[in-house]
């Protein structure tokens, strides 16, 4: 299975908080694929501390990277628009990622459900 960190995954890794570095190395043992959006990318390099620059560059060159195609892009809003019409405001970004999911069928690990209140996505569960 392809799972695609959510940005909350990819900063808990990189700063060894809640064992996250464990369990992912126990998930590409299992036969797993670890993966990322760009936009994820983004959002960690924008709250990069100093000195994290070489570890966050290996960790992420490490990961399956899925890019923002026009087709994702278009989904992303769409979701984004449905959600509004329902009364409730999503972010582009985290639109973004549930596109890509979407778009790849992978499973999102994310510790941030209530932002991705999609029910067609696939959460890969978090302890």
């Amino acid at each position: 299975m392809i799972l695609l960190l959510d940005t909350t995954v990819l900063l808990d890794v990189l700063r060894a908080r809640q064992n996250r570095r464990s369990m992912l190395a126990e998930l590409v043992a299992g036969g797993h694929i670890l993966a990322t959006a760009a936009i994820n990318v983004g959002e960690v390099y924008a709250g990069m501390r100093i000195g994290e620059e070489t570890r966050t560059e290996a960790f992420l060159s490490s990961l399956d990277c899925y890019p923002m195609t026009a087709a994702i892009a278009r989904r992303a809003g769409s979701l984004k628009r449905a959600w509004a019409q329902k009364g409730k405001t999503l972010s582009l970004a985290d639109m973004i990622i549930a596109a890509t999911a979407l778009e790849h069928r992978l499973a999102l690990m994310t510790d941030n459900r209530k932002d991705f209140p999609l029910p067609e996505l696939n959460f890969y569960p978090l302890p």
